[in-house]
């Protein structure tokens, strides 16, 4: 198996918080995580993103030791956390729907973790004001759960937990009960805490925006296993499976056959009749085979002259505006569908259903895959 080291902006790897080597479970005859590994420096934002059920919440769960693994060793700052019971690891985790008591004013709450650790009462009240001001609730303490927002209990939920000083905080997709607008603002402020924190997040996700927006480094699972491991940026636009490519981002996927390999090139036929040029790795695809090629909506562009490669006649299906730009949808000669993100500036902007363009896009924009990989 493979062992990933992750490595964030300025991230040292020399000491990590959370090592995990070949850490399986099993439940029964189903294998929910398969061998996994990796390291996680200290201080960084890690995310493990996946669809629902591919084993994600099972390795958190791992992490915090509410499951014993079937298989492999989890080391939190070098030492083996097999056999330890929840309790005495140095995590706390936030769940999704935060789990705060409300019959506890904001301080009580905070304080709960130090009361039954048998922490003086003074230390407590210090250590809760000190926590409350750093997730920026200064003065609250005395203030009931229900008299604040959603945003201020999901602060209250972290400072509970980082008020204790764990070396890993798991966060369970704490931001899945919020709405559209909060949850927008809550990635970027959760991102803020951990690096006024400098405490090692592992944060579980379905939700790819999420993951790209706070992470140093983002695991992407699939079936129990981790398909790609690296930065959002890498993640994004070097996906290594088909199914990276096609669960983070949103991508046009066409399906093809290769026709032609010069070296690092490689031209396909679309089902529908379209040829493309397409740059890929060398020795990766031959003559004949069948290929799944994905393409980025803003990698497509509308040209009004057929110089280049990958040009073709289109006429526009649908305009859907959405804020600063719009997704249209256009068919080429072939019968091909391809989604394209439209600035709303420009002289494309006022396209309308029915009207004939010139799309074009570049051979190292496309990634392509044997068919049998989706």
């Amino acid at each position: 198996m493979p062992f990933f080291t992750l490595r964030g902006p300025e991230l040292s790897v020399s000491h990590p918080d959370l090592v995990c080597s070949d850490l399986t479970k099993d439940f029964d005859a189903f294998r929910a995580v398969d061998r996994v590994s990796f390291e996680v420096p200290q201080g960084s934002f890690f995310s493990i993103l996946g669809p629902s059920g591919c084993g994600k919440t099972t390795l958190l769960r791992m992490i915090a030791g509410f499951q014993s693994p079937t298989s492999g060793d989890l080391r939190i700052k070098g030492k083996s956390m097999i056999g330890v019971p929840p309790n005495k690891r140095p995590v706390s985790m936030v769940f999704q729907h935060l789990a705060l008591f409300p019959t506890m004013n904001i301080g009580d709450n905070v304080g709960f973790g130090l009361r039954q650790r048998g922490v003086a009462k003074s230390e407590i009240n210090r250590r809760v004001e000190q926590v409350l001001e750093r997730v920026g609730l200064p003065g609250v303490s005395q203030r009931r759960i229900d008299q604040i927002s959603g945003g201020q209990k999901q602060r209250v939920a972290i400072a509970r937990c980082m008020v204790l000083e764990p070396d890993v905080l798991l966060l369970d997709e704490p931001l899945g009960a919020l709405d559209l607008k909060l949850r927008e603002h809550m990635k970027v402020e959760l991102k803020v805490l951990q690096a006024a924190f400098n405490t090692t997040f592992v944060y579980i996700t379905h939700d790819q925006s999420e993951a790209l927006v706070m992470s140093d480094n983002i695991a992407v699972m699939n079936n129990g296993k981790f398909e790609q491991i690296g930065s959002p940026h890498d993640v994004y636009h070097a996906p290594e499976t088909a199914f990276v490519a096609g669960f983070v981002g949103d991508a046009n996927k066409i399906k093809a056959k290769v026709s032609a390999v010069n070296g690092t090139f490689l031209t396909l036929i679309s089902d529908g009749g379209s040829e493309m040029k397409i740059e890929a790795p060398a020795n990766t695809l031959r003559i004949g085979d069948r290929a799944q090629v994905f393409l980025r909506p803003e990698a497509i562009e509308l040209c009004t002259t057929q110089d280049g490669v990958n040009v073709s006649q289109a006429e526009v299906t649908s305009v859907l505006f959405n804020g600063a730009n719009s997704s249209i949808t256009v068919k080429d000669d072939s019968g091909d569908l391809l989604k394209i993100a439209l600035p709303q500036t420009g002289s494309f902007a006022n396209l309308r259903i029915g009207d004939s363009v010139l799309t074009r896009w570049l051979p190292q924009q496309a990634r392509c895959y044997r068919a049998e990989e989706t």
